[in-house]
């Protein structure tokens, strides 16, 4: 019961020092790997920064972790990610086993129970989105996508103006078409 506040000046100077090296390491790290380590992620990109967090924390607080093994795992980490998105993005087939495809849960003023259900969505989920847009009407949207990274994507309809002959209505946007 006498460790629950202080055990001893060594183990609290390692833990500061180890903090100190593995968040300038993984500063280092995350800006040399570049945007996509930090930006909306999808279930790749979360797993990795999981793993990294824990890693992180492994290093940091069991002294028997040195600090060149964690980061070594930390690196190796950043690296498989690195060469499976580099790869992902030349490979089509192996980025959708990867990557979670877009997939369109509201179109043209209908939500879509089946698609929803499958993404474990609600209609509340979907109405916030849309207020969240400044989009009071669904008679105003297109379409909702559920993104790869787990963001919705409201697409208003086009105004009429945006087709030339053709009534608003028939037209389909660029950005949907694949996914329908």
């Amino acid at each position: 019961m006498e460790m629950i506040f202080f055990d001893n000046v060594d183990k609290l100077g390692r833990i500061i020092l180890t903090t100190v090296v593995v968040y300038v390491l993984i500063v280092m790290f995350t800006k040399i790997s570049g945007k996509r380590s930090t930006s909306q992620l999808n279930n790749f990109d979360w797993i990795v920064t999981v793993m990294i967090g824990s890693l992180s924390a492994s290093t940091i607080l069991l002294k028997d972790i040195p600090i060149i093994e964690g980061m070594a795992a930390i690196l190796s980490l950043y690296l498989l990610q690195f060469l499976v998105t580099k790869y992902a993005s030349v490979s089509p087939q192996f980025s959708s086993f990867i990557l979670s495809e877009p997939r369109i849960v509201f179109y043209q003023g209908q939500f879509l129970p089946d698609a929803m259900r499958d993404e474990r969505l609600t209609r509340q989920e979907i109405e916030c989105a849309m207020r969240s847009e400044g989009i009071h009407n669904f008679d105003e949207v297109e379409a909702v996508v559920f993104e790869s990274d787990a963001k919705l994507t409201i697409i208003p309809k086009p105004s009429p103006s945006y087709s030339n002959n053709q009534e608003a209505d028939d037209t389909v946007s660029e950005t949907i078409a694949p996914l329908m």
